[in-house]
């Protein structure tokens, strides 16, 4: 391809009232309304006393700057894309960049839980308006995980050297949501500082997530999987309290290792991966392994009470860093890799190792988070970035909401490729008889699932939205 016209013959100008470059935020902020995250917003976030006027029109606030996430910002910075064009013309209560970033440091940790609260509301409400968790009446899986972020300015509150050596972090505690067919949404979402540890404050995440998860829809079996990080004895105590099943791994500690090296070895089974599967320690390929449980009671240190009796499966790799053969004699006997974990779930042992290797999908979460509003935590106020953390995962549900109503690729699609075929949408608007048109390039190649989702976002409000 080359251009169609000498360079003298071509020339710009950034002068037409009429076009905006994201037409797609017209759909995608009609479903936030639709869920109520503006009056939600206004119900629940009460910034009284804050200076320079910043707690007023919180609601509309909170939503500039979703509306700013979903259109690709990063920063605070970035979410002056709302006010380019006629955008302003299509949305009524945009805020400037310096605004919303008064705003945001406005909240105190109070405020963040009641933003929290909001978050809370609006992914109860999404699954009324769309199929964002098919079959979760049957069986749904709440992960927890935490990830680091690498912060470079030395003025940021809470960024600090933790776990990883030389690099000042903020860290992520996060609890997701996905059934068998659905991918993951956030049920909750924390941050802390970077060399708090991973257990701190886990149990009162996984109460909330799992409270979250039934509001969600999540009537039938759910359980909660978790890294070796949250196995402790308050995390399983919070699990159980909720009623829901676990399956935590519980790493090699003396008593793992001792209940490990007692399993006889004609319990041990064979399984075959459908794909290859990483090594959790070496990042080894193995597509074959042995599985075998036994019963196991944990915290056996603790009082009787908190004592936890259920099933401990293991799952062995032959150690591909030892040699097959030692000089001329083959080996003595094999040496294995033992991974374990713990858990209640009462499905059958390969199907619950299955099911808890699959905890991983958290990760896809993370990666979409980092390449997305996360890849900066924009202000040198902790509370300031906490707010920004409950936003983005917002606008992560509302762009994944979309995605279901544009078609079966986009249910299941990252934000940044939702972001290019829904959002990203460039468009000139019309005006007649009080009426406003969009109208949008021609042969665009996602031009179905985007009329779908334009139809189902402006349905009547009694017509259902699932398609």
């Amino acid at each position: 391809m080359q251009s169609s016209h000498a360079a003298s013959s071509v020339s710009a100008a950034f002068d037409d009232a009429n076009l905006a470059a994201h037409a797609g935020l017209v759909p995608v902020m009609r479903l936030a309304e639709r869920c109520g995250l503006a009056r939600l917003t206004a119900q629940k976030v009460k910034l009284r006393g804050a200076k320079n006027s910043a707690g007023a029109a919180a609601d509309a606030k909170a939503t500039s700057i979703v509306a700013g996430m979903a259109a690709g910002a990063d920063s605070i910075d970035d979410l002056d894309v709302l006010r380019h064009g006629a955008i302003p013309a299509l949305f009524d209560g945009i805020h400037a960049p310096s605004t919303l970033g008064t705003f945001l440091r406005a909240f105190t940790h109070g405020h963040a839980r009641q933003l929290h609260a909001v978050h809370r509301r609006f992914l109860a409400a999404l699954p009324a308006h769309t199929l964002l968790l098919p079959g979760a009446g049957e069986t749904a899986f709440i992960d927890v995980d935490s990830t680091h972020k690498r912060v470079y300015g030395r003025t940021k509150q809470g960024a600090e050297y933790g776990r990883f050596k030389g690099i000042r972090t903020l860290q992520s505690l996060l609890a997701t949501i996905c059934t068998t067919t659905s991918r993951p949404v956030i049920a909750t979402v924390r941050l802390r500082r970077g060399k708090a540890a991973d257990s701190r404050g886990a149990p009162k995440l996984v109460s909330e997530a799992l409270a979250t998860a039934a509001e969600a829809g999540c009537t039938g079996l759910r359980i909660l999987r978790a890294d070796s990080q949250f196995y402790n004895a308050r995390v399983i105590a919070a699990c159980r309290r909720a009623q829901p099943r676990f399956s935590i791994t519980s790493g090699m500690n003396p008593s793992v290792k001792r209940a490990v090296l007692a399993v006889p070895e004609a319990a041990w089974q064979q399984i075959t991966y459908p794909t290859a599967v990483p090594d959790a320690d070496t990042g080894e390929l193995i597509l074959d392994a042995e599985v075998a449980e036994i019963a196991y009671t944990a915290f056996t240190g603790r009082r009787k009470a908190e004592q936890v009796t259920a099933r401990l499966i293991v799952r062995r790799v032959r150690d591909l860093a030892k040699p097959a053969t030692v000089g001329e004699q083959g080996e003595l006997f094999p040496v294995w890799r033992h991974h374990p974990f713990f858990t209640d779930n009462p499905a059958p042992m390969l199907q619950a190792e299955r099911e808890h290797r699959h905890h991983a999908v958290v990760e896809q979460i993370i990666a979409d988070s980092k390449a997305s509003a996360l890849a900066h935590l924009p202000s040198g106020d902790f509370h300031a970035n906490a707010a920004w953390l409950t936003l983005w995962a917002m606008a992560y549900h509302l762009l994944w909401a979309a995605g279901t109503l544009a078609s079966a690729f986009h249910a299941k699609a990252t934000t940044a490729t939702l972001r290019t075929h829904l959002v990203r949408v460039p468009a000139r608007i019309a005006r007649s008889a009080r009426r406003l048109t969009l109208h949008l390039p021609q042969r665009w190649l996602w031009q179905d699932p985007w009329t779908q989702l334009f139809a189902a976002a402006h349905a009547p409000p009694e017509a259902a939205l699932c398609p």
